[in-house]
C-alpha cells in the first residue's frame, strides 16, 4: 500500500486511479518505480551479503531495470577560465572526453577513476589534461571490479573506468582531445574544521610523514595539512576525529610510518595596555674597545597596525643618527616574544626619545643589546596581557537540538550572535568563540546531536583573554619551552 502511494505521487494519472482505488499494472508500476527514483522520491533498499556475495545479483537486475540512465542524468557542470559556469550533457556521439573523479594508489601506482562524460575512451588516445595543458598517452585502461581491474581497450560514454600510471593526473581532472576539452567543475568539500598537530612517532621521520601526506592528499582532497609558520608544527584539518585516525591508520598501512595526532597549538599574542618609560644601557668594558649604547624608550599601545611602530623623537644627536636603525632592530629582533608567554607582541608603539653614546666604544651591536634591554626591562610594567583567536562560528543543528548546542557555546565562552531557521528542520547558529575553547567541538556536536550537527569556523580578530585564564596558558608556554 505505501509502495503504491510513492508510484502514485509520481504521475497524475496514476494518483486519480489511487484515489479510485483501481490497481496499478505491473507496467505502470514498474514505471512509476522508474520516474520516483529519477527524481528521488523514491528510495531503493536492497539487502545482501558481501562475503558470500548473495543478493548482488538481485541488485544488478533491478539497477538496469529500474536505475535511470547516465545519459538521463543532470548535465555536467563546466568552468571557463574567467570561473563561469556553463553546462556539458553527456553525449555518446561528441568527442572524447573523461572526468577524474577519484584516485587511489597502490603497490603498483596510481589508479585514475573516471567517467567517460562524451564519446568513447580508446587506449590508444593521446589526450590533453585541462587542468595543465599536457598531453597524456593513455593505454592501460581497466574497467574496476572489486579489488582487480579487467583490461579493455574501450569504454564507453556514461561508464566509469580506470587508468593507470598517469603521474601528472589528480582528482577532479578533465582529459580531452587537444582543441576540443573543456574543464569540468571539480568537487567541492566542506571547509576542514577539525585541526590536529601531527608529529612523527619516530625522530628523523617527518620527510617520510610529509610525503604520506602528500600522496594521501592525492587520494583524499577532503583533508588539508600544511606547515603553521608560528606554532613550528605540521598542521592536519578533516572532518572530524574519525576521519584524522583513518589518515593515520593508511599512513602506517601504506607508506610504514608510524604519528600520531596532538591538539594544535593555538597562535597566541601579547600586548600592552599601559605607557611606560625605561632606559636601557648596555656598558662592558674587557679590555680594547667596550660596548657602549643608552637609550629611553617609550612603550605605549596603538590600534592603527599590528605591527610595531617605531618613532623618534630624540634632538640635538644625544642619539647619532647611524645608530637609530640599531635601536629599531633591536626592538624588532624582540616582539617576536613578549614577557608572559613568549607570543609574539603587537599592537606596540616604541618611541625613542633619548639616549647617549660614546665616541669609541658604541657599535651597532651595542645600541641593539641597550633597546633589548629596555624592552625586556620596560613591558612587565606596561600591563602586559595577552590576545586569543576569536573565530565566527556557524552551527547547522537540528531544531530539537537547540539547547544544548547554545549551553554548550556559553561553556566555551562563546557569545551567541543570532539563530535563523534554515529549513528541513533546522537552525543556523551563529557565534563568535575563542578558537583555543574549539579543539574538541567537533566530537562534542556529534555527540549533541547524533551526528546531524555541522559548523564552520572562521578566523576574525584578536581579544584579551580572560585574566582567570591567562595563567594556565603561560604554564603551558614554559612547559613547551621546556621540553
Amino acid at each position: 500500500m505505501e509502495l503504491n502511494e510513492q508510484v502514485a505521487e509520481t504521475d497524475e494519472e496514476l494518483m486519480e486511479k489511487f484515489f479510485m482505488e483501481e490497481p496499478f499494472t505491473p507496467e505502470e508500476l514498474a514505471q512509476g518505480l522508474k520516474t520516483g527514483i529519477a527524481t528521488r522520491t523514491i528510495t531503493p533498499v536492497f539487502c545482501g551479503c558481501s562475503t558470500t556475495g548473495l543478493g548482488v545479483n538481485s541488485l544488478m537486475a533491478n539497477l538496469v531495470k529500474y536505475a535511470p540512465s547516465p545519459l538521463e542524468g543532470k548535465p555536467m557542470v563546466t568552468v571557463d577560465e574567467d570561473g563561469n559556469e556553463g553546462e556539458l550533457k553527456l553525449d555518446p556521439a561528441g568527442s572524447p572526453m573523461a572526468f577524474v573523479f577519484n584516485t587511489m594508489a597502490d603497490q603498483y601506482g596510481k589508479n585514475s577513476y573516471f567517467k567517460v562524460i562524451s564519446g568513447d575512451i580508446e587506449d590508444t588516445l593521446t589526450v590533453v589534461n585541462g587542468r595543465t595543458g599536457d598531453n597524456e598517452k593513455l593505454g592501460n585502461t581497466f574497467f574496476p571490479r572489486g579489488k582487480e581491474n579487467i583490461k579493455t581497450s574501450k569504454i564507453a560514454c556514461g561508464d566509469i573506468g580506470v587508468f593507470t600510471k598517469l603521474a601528472s593526473v589528480r582528482t577532479g581532472d578533465t582529459l580531452g582531445l587537444p582543441g576540443k576539452v573543456v574543464n569540468l567543475k571539480p568537487m567541492e568539500y566542506a571547509e576542514p574544521c577539525y585541526r590536529m598537530a601531527i608529529y612523527a612517532k619516530t625522530k628523523g621521520q617527518e620527510d617520510k610523514v610529509a610525503a604520506g601526506l602528500v600522496k594521501l592528499n592525492e587520494e583524499d582532497a577532503s583533508f588539508t595539512y600544511g606547515n603553521d609558520p608560528e606554532t613550528k608544527e605540521l598542521i592536519i584539518a578533516g572532518v572530524c576525529d574519525i576521519h584524522l585516525s583513518v589518515i593515520i591508520a593508511k599512513l602506517a598501512s601504506k607508506y610504514k610510518v608510524e604519528a600520531e595526532l596532538r591538539p594544535a597549538k593555538i597562535a597566541y599574542r601579547e600586548t600592552i595596555k599601559r605607557k611606560v618609560e625605561q632606559h636601557g644601557r648596555h656598558k662592558k668594558q674587557s679590555g680594547g674597545h667596550g660596548q657602549f649604547g643608552d637609550v629611553y624608550i617609550r612603550f605605549e599601545h596603538q590600534d592603527e597596525q599590528d605591527e610595531m611602530i617605531f618613532a623618534d623623537e630624540t634632538v640635538g644627536g644625544c642619539v647619532p643618527k647611524n645608530f637609530i636603525p640599531s635601536v629599531e632592530k633591536g626592538l624588532r629582533n624582540c616582539v617576536g616574544k613578549g614577557v608572559l608567554a613568549g607570543y609574539p607582541v603587537v599592537n606596540l608603539k616604541a618611541t625613542l626619545y633619548f639616549g647617549s653614546s660614546h665616541p669609541v666604544d658604541s657599535s651597532d651591536m651595542a645600541f641593539q643589546t641597550a633597546a633589548g634591554i629596555a624592552y625586556k626591562e620596560g613591558l612587565p610594567q606596561a600591563g602586559p596581557t595577552i590576545l586569543e583567536p576569536i573565530a565566527e562560528l556557524k552551527v547547522y543543528v537540528p531544531d530539537a537540538n537547540m539547547g544544548d548546542v547554545i549551553g554548550d557555546l556559553n561553556k566555551r565562552r562563546g557569545r551567541v550572535m543570532g539563530m535563523n531557521p534554515c529549513g528541513n528542520g533546522q537552525q543556523v547558529v551563529e557565534a563568535e568563540v575563542p578558537i583555543g575553547e574549539m579543539s574538541s567541538y567537533a566530537i562534542d556536536l556529534r555527540s549533541m546531536t547524533q551526528g546531524r550537527g555541522s559548523y564552520s569556523l572562521k578566523f576574525v580578530r584578536y581579544e584579551e583573554v580572560p585574566q582567570m585564564n591567562q595563567a594556565k596558558i603561560i604554564e603551558d608556554a614554559k612547559k613547551d619551552e621546556e621540553e
